[in-house]
Formats: structure tokens, sequence, C-alpha cells
């Protein structure tokens, strides 16, 4: 009768090497993976659970994008609407249903300045009837300026917060979800400041084009940006109205 004696390998040094190397890849790994998804997955939560109790969206539901479109919008079909072959840093092509047929020519200033203290931005420029995002804020379909009746709508670029530089306009509104409602903006325009309180924030998809639409009883700013954050998929609407009154600078 044969006897078989089963003797426990001992583990080499290398092999405990390779078994320590290993776990730490996975682990790296995982914190890479977390660190790129979590701005998207947070903002969503909170897009979900405190924008929707802020603001509800004026957007009537069936202004919504069709299932079609999301997937146009969202993974990139042959159509001139796909995300894949769009350069967003131009903002004629943020709400792509829009004609850009607006001239700011009549409009006595080309550009003005935005401070938002609560996310430390400070005489950002802005572009009235601009274009390249890379160089400037926009102000987007140009009817009136600041301080007047009506609604002046201000385009800007985000990313991952990772990403952001407080110099590069490619991110300058990077953290315009931290705003909240009764937090201050100023505007400087010819020799005078223009003093805006957010009163309201919400999501929409980019064929939903009411957000901007012109007001004709009252002062209203307007700040757009894409969301989640490092996404085109939405855009996050940041409201603010006019208090009374100017200050000379």
């Amino acid at each position: 009768m044969a006897l078989y004696r089963y003797v426990k390998e001992k583990k080499t040094k290398v092999r405990r090497a390779m078994q320590l190397v290993s776990y730490i890849t996975l682990t790296v790994g995982t914190l890479v993976l977390f660190w790129a998804f979590y701005p998207v997955i947070s903002f969503e939560i909170y897009s979900r659970f405190f924008l929707s109790n802020m603001s509800s969206s004026p957007v009537p539901r069936s202004m919504g994008s069709t299932a079609e479109g999301f997937d146009n919008n969202v993974l990139g079909g042959s159509t001139k609407y796909s995300n894949n072959l769009r350069d967003f840093t131009q903002a004629s092509l943020w709400f792509p249903s829009v004609a850009k047929v607006v001239s700011s020519a009549t409009l006595p200033s080309k550009e003005y300045t935005i401070s938002i203290p609560k996310i430390n931005i400070y005489d950002a420029k802005v572009r009235v009837g601009g274009e390249d995002l890379k160089k400037s804020l926009v102000h987007y379909q140009p009817v009136t300026l600041p301080g007047s009746v009506g609604n002046t709508v201000i385009f800007g670029h985000s990313t991952l917060p990772q990403l952001y530089n407080v110099n590069d306009y490619k991110t300058i509104f990077t953290f315009l979800p931290s705003l909240s409602e009764g937090d201050v903006i100023k505007v400087g325009l010819q020799n005078n400041t223009y003093e805006y309180v957010v009163s309201e924030m919400f999501v929409v998809k980019p064929d939903q084009v009411s957000v901007l639409n012109q007001t004709t009883d009252s002062s209203i700013l307007t700040l757009v940006t894409c969301v989640p954050p490092g996404t085109y998929w939405n855009r996050l609407v940041v409201r603010a109205k006019l208090k009374t009154g100017t200050t000379q600078l």
C-alpha cells in the first residue's frame, strides 16, 4: 500500500513580493477609479436630492429629450448633435437647436467682468456675443446688458474638480454647483457694479432652451455650465436676480 505525504509548500520571498505588488496595484487602481468617478456620482446625488428641493425646473416635461436624442447626446451618434463630434469650447454648440442669430453690434459694451466670491472668481472676463470659451466667459445671445431688464445668459466651462485651475477659462465654472440660494454675484460694467442674488438652481437637457428666453419685467442673470463634472450630458442653470440700485466703482 502506497503512502502519500502532503507537504505544504513554503512561500518564497519572490512569491510573497508578487502578491504584495498585486494587492498594491489593485488598491491603487480602485482609488484611481474612485478619484475619477466620485465627482460625477456625487453631483448626480446632489442634483437629485438637493437641487430638486431648492427649485423645480421651469421647463415642461414635454420638452425633455427623447430616448433617441439622449443616445445621440450622450453616446455620440453620427448626427450633428453628437458630443463626440462637437467642440464644446464653442458657445454656439451648447444648445444645438438654437441658431445664433442675435448680434451684439447695437450694444454699447463688448466686454464686462463678473465676480462670484463664494467660488473665488474675481473680475473674470465676459465677452458679449463671444464664441471661444477657452479665452473668456461668453454672454450668449446678447439682447440686453446686465443691470437692464432682460435675461443675461453667461456660459462658462467646467471640468473635474481635480483638474480645476483658477486661471483657466476652460475650468472656471467647475465649482458653480457649490452655489446656493442667497449667494452674491457681482457684475462690473461701464463704471457700475451690479449685484445679483442667486434665487434658484436646476438642471436641464441641451434641448431645453426655454432657459434662454428673455424676461420683460425684471433683470435676471443666468449662469450655465455642463454637468455632471467632466461631461457634456446636461446643463446646470443658476438664476440670480438683480438687487435694487447700483454702486459706482
